[in-house]
């Protein structure tokens, strides 16, 4: 049972979540010979003050 762990900031709407659902589930059925009922997608949504990239958090203003 393939489970992907999907993190990423707030923000995307419940179609785009949904789109990118179906579509990594179809794909992952097809490399991986598995039935789609078997993979598991979890969305975790982060604050963008709780990433950084480049020691920049994605809440700060940008230069």
């Amino acid at each position: 049972m393939p489970i992907i762990r999907v993190e990423l900031l707030e923000g995307r709407s419940v179609e785009q979540r949904r789109e990118f659902a179906e579509v990594v589930t179809r794909e992952t059925a097809r490399i991986l010979r598995c039935t789609p009922e078997a993979v598991n997608v979890v969305f975790s949504e982060v604050r963008r003050d709780e990433w950084a990239v480049a020691g920049k958090l994605a809440s700060d203003p940008k230069s």
